[in-house]
Protein backbone atom coordinates (compact mmCIF):
# COMPACT_ATOMS: atom_id res chain seq x y z
CA UNK A 1 0.00 0.00 0.00
CA UNK A 2 1.00 3.41 -1.14
CA UNK A 3 2.60 4.92 2.44
CA UNK A 4 0.57 8.62 1.84
CA UNK A 5 -2.75 6.01 1.41
CA UNK A 6 -1.70 4.55 4.68
CA UNK A 7 -1.73 7.80 6.62
CA UNK A 8 -4.67 8.93 5.34
CA UNK A 9 -6.75 5.65 6.35
CA UNK A 10 -5.80 6.93 9.55
CA UNK A 11 -6.59 10.34 9.26
CA UNK A 12 -9.50 10.95 7.56
CA UNK A 13 -12.05 8.47 9.45
CA UNK A 14 -13.45 11.06 11.60
CA UNK A 15 -13.92 13.77 8.75
CA UNK A 16 -15.33 11.18 6.83
CA UNK A 17 -17.86 10.56 9.47
CA UNK A 18 -18.66 13.84 10.29
CA UNK A 19 -18.99 15.18 6.67
CA UNK A 20 -21.75 12.81 6.25
CA UNK A 21 -22.83 13.56 3.01
CA UNK A 22 -20.59 14.90 -0.27
CA UNK A 23 -21.55 18.09 -1.95
CA UNK A 24 -21.09 19.18 -5.15
CA UNK A 25 -17.36 20.47 -5.90
CA UNK A 26 -19.00 23.26 -8.81
CA UNK A 27 -20.84 25.06 -5.68
CA UNK A 28 -19.70 28.61 -5.54
CA UNK A 29 -18.64 29.91 -2.47
CA UNK A 30 -20.71 33.35 -1.20
CA UNK A 31 -19.31 34.11 1.53
CA UNK A 32 -15.15 33.94 2.77
CA UNK A 33 -14.48 33.40 6.22
CA UNK A 34 -11.33 33.37 7.53
CA UNK A 35 -10.56 31.58 10.97
CA UNK A 36 -8.75 30.34 13.67
CA UNK A 37 -9.78 27.63 15.55
CA UNK A 38 -11.01 29.90 18.47
CA UNK A 39 -13.29 31.63 16.45
CA UNK A 40 -14.26 28.28 14.70
CA UNK A 41 -15.57 27.14 17.77
CA UNK A 42 -17.65 30.48 18.74
CA UNK A 43 -19.11 30.00 15.11
CA UNK A 44 -20.31 26.46 16.33
CA UNK A 45 -21.66 27.51 19.44
CA UNK A 46 -23.67 30.41 17.68
CA UNK A 47 -24.88 28.03 14.26
CA UNK A 48 -24.54 24.30 15.15
CA UNK A 49 -27.58 22.96 15.60
CA UNK A 50 -26.85 20.81 18.57
CA UNK A 51 -26.42 23.85 20.45
CA UNK A 52 -29.28 25.60 19.29
CA UNK A 53 -31.61 22.68 20.34
CA UNK A 54 -29.59 22.92 23.59
CA UNK A 55 -29.89 26.38 24.79
CA UNK A 56 -33.48 26.03 23.27
CA UNK A 57 -33.65 23.08 25.97
CA UNK A 58 -32.99 26.04 28.51
CA UNK A 59 -35.75 28.74 27.26
CA UNK A 60 -38.20 25.33 27.87
CA UNK A 61 -37.17 25.11 31.43
CA UNK A 62 -37.52 28.56 31.53
CA UNK A 63 -41.26 28.15 30.59
CA UNK A 64 -41.48 24.76 32.93
CA UNK A 65 -40.28 27.14 36.29
CA UNK A 66 -43.32 29.47 35.38
CA UNK A 67 -45.42 26.83 35.25
CA UNK A 68 -44.13 25.71 38.59
CA UNK A 69 -44.54 29.52 39.81
CA UNK A 70 -48.12 29.88 38.49
CA UNK A 71 -49.24 26.94 40.92
CA UNK A 72 -48.25 29.03 43.88
CA UNK A 73 -50.46 32.41 42.50
CA UNK A 74 -53.80 33.19 43.34
CA UNK A 75 -55.55 31.86 40.49
CA UNK A 76 -59.01 33.97 39.24
CA UNK A 77 -61.83 32.99 36.16
CA UNK A 78 -64.72 34.39 35.34
CA UNK A 79 -67.93 33.00 34.25
CA UNK A 80 -71.19 33.62 31.92
CA UNK A 81 -73.71 30.84 31.82
CA UNK A 82 -76.84 31.49 30.24
CA UNK A 83 -79.66 28.39 29.73
CA UNK A 84 -82.74 28.43 27.93
CA UNK A 85 -85.38 25.31 29.31
CA UNK A 86 -88.13 25.18 26.83
CA UNK A 87 -89.78 22.92 28.78
CA UNK A 88 -88.96 23.89 32.43
CA UNK A 89 -88.47 20.95 34.52
CA UNK A 90 -91.23 19.45 36.51
CA UNK A 91 -90.43 18.29 39.99
CA UNK A 92 -92.45 15.82 42.49
CA UNK A 93 -92.27 16.25 46.20
CA UNK A 94 -94.83 14.86 48.59
CA UNK A 95 -98.43 16.21 48.71
CA UNK A 96 -97.74 18.29 52.05
CA UNK A 97 -100.71 20.95 51.46
CA UNK A 98 -103.35 17.48 51.64
CA UNK A 99 -101.03 16.75 54.65
CA UNK A 100 -101.85 20.04 56.52
CA UNK A 101 -105.40 20.21 55.49
CA UNK A 102 -106.27 17.24 57.24
CA UNK A 103 -104.47 17.44 59.81
CA UNK A 104 -106.34 20.79 60.82
CA UNK A 105 -109.76 18.60 59.73
CA UNK A 106 -108.29 16.22 62.19
CA UNK A 107 -107.55 18.49 65.29
CA UNK A 108 -111.18 20.43 64.67
CA UNK A 109 -112.60 17.37 64.41
CA UNK A 110 -114.57 17.94 61.67
CA UNK A 111 -116.74 15.20 60.33
CA UNK A 112 -117.64 14.18 57.18
CA UNK A 113 -121.26 13.89 55.23
CA UNK A 114 -121.53 10.36 56.84
CA UNK A 115 -120.94 12.20 60.27
CA UNK A 116 -117.76 10.37 60.87
CA UNK A 117 -114.56 11.91 62.03
CA UNK A 118 -112.16 12.75 59.09
CA UNK A 119 -109.30 10.67 59.36
CA UNK A 120 -106.16 11.14 57.37
CA UNK A 121 -105.27 8.79 54.57
CA UNK A 122 -102.07 6.66 54.84
CA UNK A 123 -100.55 7.94 51.89
CA UNK A 124 -101.34 11.34 50.63
CA UNK A 125 -99.43 11.09 46.90
CA UNK A 126 -97.53 13.18 45.17
CA UNK A 127 -97.45 16.76 43.85
CA UNK A 128 -96.20 16.95 40.31
CA UNK A 129 -95.19 21.30 39.43
CA UNK A 130 -93.04 23.25 37.65
CA UNK A 131 -90.29 25.60 39.44
CA UNK A 132 -88.38 27.92 37.59
CA UNK A 133 -88.15 30.21 34.64
CA UNK A 134 -87.55 29.22 30.92
CA UNK A 135 -84.91 31.36 31.45
CA UNK A 136 -81.60 31.85 33.38
CA UNK A 137 -78.43 33.72 33.86
CA UNK A 138 -75.91 34.07 36.07
CA UNK A 139 -72.22 35.87 35.45
CA UNK A 140 -69.28 35.73 38.40
CA UNK A 141 -65.62 35.62 39.29
CA UNK A 142 -64.25 32.95 41.55
CA UNK A 143 -60.52 33.53 43.29
CA UNK A 144 -58.55 30.04 44.69
CA UNK A 145 -55.48 30.45 46.67
CA UNK A 146 -53.24 27.94 47.61
CA UNK A 147 -51.39 27.98 50.88
CA UNK A 148 -49.73 25.08 51.48
CA UNK A 149 -48.62 21.97 49.16
CA UNK A 150 -45.33 20.15 49.90
CA UNK A 151 -44.71 19.28 46.41
CA UNK A 152 -44.93 22.93 44.93
CA UNK A 153 -43.08 23.82 48.01
CA UNK A 154 -40.18 21.46 46.61
CA UNK A 155 -41.02 22.15 42.90
CA UNK A 156 -40.25 26.10 44.08
CA UNK A 157 -36.94 25.03 45.50
CA UNK A 158 -35.92 22.98 42.93
CA UNK A 159 -36.46 26.00 39.36
CA UNK A 160 -32.67 27.17 40.23
CA UNK A 161 -31.11 23.74 39.77
CA UNK A 162 -33.45 23.01 37.17
CA UNK A 163 -32.40 26.09 35.35
CA UNK A 164 -28.52 25.47 36.08
CA UNK A 165 -28.61 21.62 34.68
CA UNK A 166 -30.05 23.23 31.66
CA UNK A 167 -27.20 25.45 31.62
CA UNK A 168 -24.78 23.04 32.10
CA UNK A 169 -26.05 20.39 29.47
CA UNK A 170 -25.66 23.32 27.01
CA UNK A 171 -22.60 23.31 27.90
CA UNK A 172 -21.21 20.10 27.87
CA UNK A 173 -22.59 19.68 24.25
CA UNK A 174 -20.75 23.25 23.35
CA UNK A 175 -17.78 21.28 24.81
CA UNK A 176 -18.42 17.86 22.62
CA UNK A 177 -18.33 20.61 19.36
CA UNK A 178 -15.33 22.00 20.63
CA UNK A 179 -13.59 18.79 21.12
CA UNK A 180 -14.52 17.54 17.07
CA UNK A 181 -13.73 21.27 15.83
CA UNK A 182 -10.66 21.28 16.96
CA UNK A 183 -9.57 17.84 16.01
CA UNK A 184 -10.69 18.55 12.51
CA UNK A 185 -9.12 22.00 12.07
CA UNK A 186 -5.72 20.50 13.00
CA UNK A 187 -6.03 17.60 10.85
CA UNK A 188 -6.61 20.04 7.80
CA UNK A 189 -3.51 22.07 9.42
CA UNK A 190 -1.74 19.12 9.51
CA UNK A 191 -2.85 18.37 5.75
CA UNK A 192 -1.79 21.76 4.51
CA UNK A 193 1.77 20.64 6.10
CA UNK A 194 1.73 17.65 4.18
CA UNK A 195 1.21 19.01 0.76
CA UNK A 196 3.46 21.73 1.44
CA UNK A 197 6.16 18.85 1.94
CA UNK A 198 4.64 16.92 -0.81
CA UNK A 199 5.08 19.43 -3.08
CA UNK A 200 8.87 20.40 -1.59
CA UNK A 201 9.31 16.30 -3.27
CA UNK A 202 7.61 17.40 -6.38
CA UNK A 203 10.27 19.85 -6.95
CA UNK A 204 13.12 17.88 -5.64
CA UNK A 205 12.46 14.98 -8.34
CA UNK A 206 11.35 17.09 -11.09
CA UNK A 207 14.99 18.52 -10.75
CA UNK A 208 16.13 14.96 -10.60
CA UNK A 209 13.91 14.05 -13.62
CA UNK A 210 15.45 16.77 -15.79
CA UNK A 211 18.84 15.69 -14.94
CA UNK A 212 18.13 12.61 -15.47
CA UNK A 213 16.65 12.98 -18.97
CA UNK A 214 20.05 14.89 -19.69
CA UNK A 215 22.13 11.82 -18.54
CA UNK A 216 19.89 10.15 -21.19
CA UNK A 217 20.36 12.17 -24.09
CA UNK A 218 24.62 11.98 -23.17
CA UNK A 219 23.91 8.33 -23.24
CA UNK A 220 25.41 8.10 -19.49
CA UNK A 221 22.10 6.21 -18.09
CA UNK A 222 18.92 3.87 -19.87
CA UNK A 223 15.46 4.79 -20.73
CA UNK A 224 14.41 2.67 -18.08
CA UNK A 225 15.96 4.97 -15.66
CA UNK A 226 14.36 7.14 -16.97
CA UNK A 227 10.84 5.71 -17.04
CA UNK A 228 10.63 4.35 -13.06
CA UNK A 229 11.57 8.19 -12.41
CA UNK A 230 8.24 9.73 -14.30
CA UNK A 231 6.42 6.87 -12.60
CA UNK A 232 7.67 8.13 -8.82
CA UNK A 233 6.89 11.40 -10.03
CA UNK A 234 3.58 10.26 -11.24
CA UNK A 235 3.00 8.80 -8.23
CA UNK A 236 3.86 12.08 -6.24
CA UNK A 237 1.55 14.51 -8.02
CA UNK A 238 -1.31 11.50 -7.81
CA UNK A 239 -0.51 11.22 -3.77
CA UNK A 240 -0.86 15.05 -4.08
CA UNK A 241 -4.57 15.66 -5.89
CA UNK A 242 -5.38 12.59 -3.33
CA UNK A 243 -4.50 14.67 0.06
CA UNK A 244 -5.57 17.97 -1.58
CA UNK A 245 -9.81 16.10 -1.68
CA UNK A 246 -9.09 14.93 1.57
CA UNK A 247 -8.57 18.29 2.76
CA UNK A 248 -11.96 19.55 0.76
CA UNK A 249 -13.48 16.51 2.53
CA UNK A 250 -12.39 17.42 5.55
CA UNK A 251 -13.30 21.25 5.18
CA UNK A 252 -16.84 20.36 4.43
CA UNK A 253 -17.02 18.10 7.57
CA UNK A 254 -15.85 21.21 9.55
CA UNK A 255 -18.18 23.46 7.83
CA UNK A 256 -20.83 21.05 8.46
CA UNK A 257 -20.07 20.68 12.14
CA UNK A 258 -20.08 24.35 12.70
CA UNK A 259 -23.43 24.69 10.63
CA UNK A 260 -21.74 26.85 7.77
CA UNK A 261 -23.17 26.87 4.33
CA UNK A 262 -21.49 24.63 2.14
CA UNK A 263 -21.06 27.57 -0.43
CA UNK A 264 -19.32 30.12 2.04
CA UNK A 265 -15.43 29.66 1.99
CA UNK A 266 -13.59 29.09 4.83
CA UNK A 267 -9.80 29.42 5.16
CA UNK A 268 -7.59 28.57 8.56
CA UNK A 269 -5.58 30.73 9.68
CA UNK A 270 -3.77 28.88 12.36
CA UNK A 271 -0.27 26.82 12.44
CA UNK A 272 0.59 23.95 14.35
CA UNK A 273 4.56 23.39 16.18
CA UNK A 274 5.59 20.96 17.70
CA UNK A 275 6.46 23.35 20.91
CA UNK A 276 2.63 23.84 20.92
CA UNK A 277 1.60 20.35 21.55
CA UNK A 278 3.91 20.47 24.39
CA UNK A 279 2.87 23.28 26.41
CA UNK A 280 0.76 23.02 29.73
CA UNK A 281 0.97 19.49 29.65
CA UNK A 282 1.12 16.86 32.22
CA UNK A 283 0.43 18.40 35.51
CA UNK A 284 -0.32 16.24 37.49
CA UNK A 285 -3.34 17.94 40.13
CA UNK A 286 -6.70 17.41 38.33
CA UNK A 287 -10.09 17.76 39.82
CA UNK A 288 -13.45 15.83 39.10
CA UNK A 289 -15.33 19.18 39.55
CA UNK A 290 -13.90 20.43 36.17
CA UNK A 291 -15.34 17.81 34.01
CA UNK A 292 -18.51 19.27 32.42
CA UNK A 293 -19.53 16.02 32.45
CA UNK A 294 -19.39 15.37 36.89
CA UNK A 295 -20.97 19.16 37.21
CA UNK A 296 -24.04 17.97 34.96
CA UNK A 297 -24.43 14.91 37.04
CA UNK A 298 -24.25 16.72 40.82
CA UNK A 299 -26.32 18.81 39.32
CA UNK A 300 -29.04 15.44 38.85
CA UNK A 301 -28.43 14.52 41.78
CA UNK A 302 -29.76 17.63 43.50
CA UNK A 303 -32.80 17.43 41.41
CA UNK A 304 -33.10 13.67 42.29
CA UNK A 305 -33.20 14.66 46.01
CA UNK A 306 -35.55 17.32 45.65
CA UNK A 307 -37.83 14.49 44.22
CA UNK A 308 -37.86 12.41 47.11
CA UNK A 309 -38.50 15.32 49.22
CA UNK A 310 -41.11 16.60 46.81
CA UNK A 311 -43.04 12.66 47.56
CA UNK A 312 -42.52 12.69 51.23
CA UNK A 313 -43.92 15.91 51.62
CA UNK A 314 -47.02 14.63 49.19
CA UNK A 315 -48.37 12.72 52.92
CA UNK A 316 -48.87 15.72 54.31
CA UNK A 317 -52.29 17.65 54.22
CA UNK A 318 -52.62 20.88 51.91
CA UNK A 319 -54.78 23.96 52.37
CA UNK A 320 -56.09 26.05 49.72
CA UNK A 321 -58.63 29.26 50.30
CA UNK A 322 -61.37 29.97 47.48
CA UNK A 323 -63.79 32.51 47.18
CA UNK A 324 -67.04 33.49 44.58
CA UNK A 325 -68.95 36.09 43.95
CA UNK A 326 -71.60 35.57 41.39
CA UNK A 327 -75.52 37.14 40.10
CA UNK A 328 -77.79 35.58 38.81
CA UNK A 329 -81.16 36.02 37.19
CA UNK A 330 -84.10 34.27 35.89
CA UNK A 331 -86.77 35.47 33.75
CA UNK A 332 -89.72 33.76 31.72
CA UNK A 333 -88.18 35.62 28.44
CA UNK A 334 -84.58 36.31 27.39
CA UNK A 335 -84.48 40.24 28.90
CA UNK A 336 -81.72 40.33 31.22
CA UNK A 337 -80.61 43.41 30.46
CA UNK A 338 -84.19 45.59 30.69
CA UNK A 339 -85.92 45.33 34.74
CA UNK A 340 -85.86 42.99 36.56
CA UNK A 341 -83.58 41.86 39.85
CA UNK A 342 -79.96 40.08 39.87
CA UNK A 343 -79.32 38.38 43.22
CA UNK A 344 -76.08 38.24 44.47
CA UNK A 345 -74.32 35.01 45.97
CA UNK A 346 -70.68 35.73 47.68
CA UNK A 347 -68.91 33.34 49.44
CA UNK A 348 -65.74 32.40 50.88
CA UNK A 349 -63.76 29.45 52.23
CA UNK A 350 -60.62 26.91 53.52
CA UNK A 351 -60.20 23.78 52.25
CA UNK A 352 -58.10 21.41 53.97
CA UNK A 353 -57.42 18.00 52.49
CA UNK A 354 -56.09 15.45 54.12
CA UNK A 355 -54.63 11.91 52.76
CA UNK A 356 -55.57 9.08 54.39
CA UNK A 357 -54.84 6.13 52.44
CA UNK A 358 -53.79 5.38 48.50
CA UNK A 359 -52.71 2.07 48.78
CA UNK A 360 -49.20 2.56 49.20
CA UNK A 361 -49.01 4.41 46.03
CA UNK A 362 -47.02 7.42 48.27
CA UNK A 363 -44.98 4.93 49.60
CA UNK A 364 -43.86 3.62 46.12
CA UNK A 365 -43.13 6.88 44.89
CA UNK A 366 -40.81 7.60 47.60
CA UNK A 367 -39.16 4.11 46.82
CA UNK A 368 -38.79 4.52 43.99
CA UNK A 369 -37.42 8.08 44.19
CA UNK A 370 -35.20 7.22 46.66
CA UNK A 371 -33.84 4.35 44.06
CA UNK A 372 -33.55 6.63 41.35
CA UNK A 373 -31.50 8.96 43.74
CA UNK A 374 -29.06 6.25 44.34
CA UNK A 375 -28.27 5.24 40.65
CA UNK A 376 -27.41 8.76 40.20
CA UNK A 377 -24.79 8.09 43.49
CA UNK A 378 -23.72 5.50 41.40
CA UNK A 379 -22.97 7.10 38.06
CA UNK A 380 -21.07 9.50 40.09
CA UNK A 381 -18.63 7.01 41.69
CA UNK A 382 -18.20 5.26 38.38
CA UNK A 383 -17.75 8.74 36.88
CA UNK A 384 -14.79 9.39 38.92
CA UNK A 385 -13.45 6.11 37.74
CA UNK A 386 -14.03 6.90 34.31
CA UNK A 387 -12.06 10.07 34.89
CA UNK A 388 -8.99 8.58 36.74
CA UNK A 389 -8.84 6.02 33.39
CA UNK A 390 -9.46 8.57 31.06
CA UNK A 391 -6.73 10.53 32.42
CA UNK A 392 -4.21 8.00 33.26
CA UNK A 393 -4.87 6.54 29.86
CA UNK A 394 -4.32 9.97 28.03
CA UNK A 395 -1.37 10.82 29.65
CA UNK A 396 0.25 7.43 28.63
CA UNK A 397 -1.04 8.37 25.04
CA UNK A 398 0.45 11.73 25.02
CA UNK A 399 3.56 10.99 26.33
CA UNK A 400 3.64 8.76 24.15
CA UNK A 401 2.90 10.14 21.22
CA UNK A 402 5.40 13.36 21.84
CA UNK A 403 8.07 10.38 21.99
CA UNK A 404 6.78 9.01 18.61
CA UNK A 405 6.67 12.78 16.97
CA UNK A 406 10.59 13.70 17.83
CA UNK A 407 11.76 10.50 16.77
CA UNK A 408 9.85 10.15 13.61
CA UNK A 409 11.01 14.30 12.93
CA UNK A 410 14.70 12.54 13.33
CA UNK A 411 13.92 10.21 11.11
CA UNK A 412 12.56 12.41 9.02
CA UNK A 413 15.29 14.85 8.95
CA UNK A 414 17.72 11.77 8.31
CA UNK A 415 16.12 10.08 6.02
CA UNK A 416 16.27 13.91 4.21
CA UNK A 417 19.74 14.12 4.86
CA UNK A 418 20.01 10.69 3.18
CA UNK A 419 18.22 11.47 0.10
CA UNK A 420 20.50 14.78 -0.45
CA UNK A 421 23.95 12.78 0.22
CA UNK A 422 22.62 9.97 -2.50
CA UNK A 423 21.40 13.29 -4.80
CA UNK A 424 25.01 14.78 -4.68
CA UNK A 425 26.41 11.44 -5.17
CA UNK A 426 23.57 11.06 -8.53
CA UNK A 427 24.77 14.25 -9.77
CA UNK A 428 28.07 13.06 -9.67
CA UNK A 429 27.71 10.20 -11.69
CA UNK A 430 28.36 8.78 -8.23
CA UNK A 431 25.52 7.06 -7.62
CA UNK A 432 23.04 4.99 -9.16
CA UNK A 433 18.73 5.92 -10.29
CA UNK A 434 17.67 2.15 -7.48
CA UNK A 435 19.49 4.10 -5.21
CA UNK A 436 18.28 7.31 -5.51
CA UNK A 437 15.09 6.01 -6.25
CA UNK A 438 15.26 4.20 -2.75
CA UNK A 439 16.35 7.16 -1.14
CA UNK A 440 12.91 9.18 -2.42
CA UNK A 441 11.03 6.05 -1.25
CA UNK A 442 12.36 5.93 2.18
CA UNK A 443 12.03 9.82 2.26
CA UNK A 444 8.24 10.08 1.66
CA UNK A 445 7.76 6.93 4.28
CA UNK A 446 9.33 8.75 6.83
CA UNK A 447 7.52 12.18 6.39
CA UNK A 448 3.89 10.20 6.06
CA UNK A 449 5.15 8.47 8.90
CA UNK A 450 5.76 11.84 11.15
CA UNK A 451 2.68 13.35 9.72
CA UNK A 452 0.86 10.68 11.24
CA UNK A 453 2.48 10.93 14.58
CA UNK A 454 2.03 14.74 14.21
CA UNK A 455 -1.59 14.10 14.23
CA UNK A 456 -1.84 11.58 16.55
CA UNK A 457 -0.21 13.96 18.74
CA UNK A 458 -2.76 16.57 18.69
CA UNK A 459 -5.63 14.19 18.81
CA UNK A 460 -3.54 12.87 22.27
CA UNK A 461 -3.16 16.70 23.63
CA UNK A 462 -7.24 17.45 22.75
CA UNK A 463 -7.68 14.44 24.49
CA UNK A 464 -5.72 15.02 27.31
CA UNK A 465 -7.11 18.78 28.14
CA UNK A 466 -10.98 17.24 27.93
CA UNK A 467 -10.07 14.25 30.20
CA UNK A 468 -8.80 17.08 33.29
CA UNK A 469 -11.81 19.50 31.98
CA UNK A 470 -9.42 22.30 30.78
CA UNK A 471 -10.42 22.32 26.80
Amino acid sequence: MNPYQVARRSSTALIVFLAGIAVPSALMAQNRHEMSVLQVVEYANKNSVQVKNALIDIQIQQQTNKEITAQALPNVSGSLETIYYPKVPVQSFPNFIAMATYGVLEQEGVRNGSGQPIVSPKDFGFVAAQFGTSWTATGGVSLSQLLFDGQVFIGLQARKASMDLASKTAEVTKEQIKTNVYKIYYQVVIGKKQIETIDANITRFEKTLSDTRAFFQQGLVEQLDVNKLEVTLTNLRTDKIKVENDLKVGVMGLKFLMGMPAKDELVLTDTLSESQLKDDLLNNEYKYEDRKEFQQLELTKTLRAFNVKRYQLSKLPTVAAFGTFSKNAQRNEFDFFGKGDWFTTAFVGVKITVPIFEGFAKDARISKARLELKQVENLSENLKLTIDNDVETARIKIGSALLSMESQRRNMELAESIYNQTKLKYDQGLGSNLEITNAQTELRTAQVNYYAALYDAVIARIDYLRAVGKL
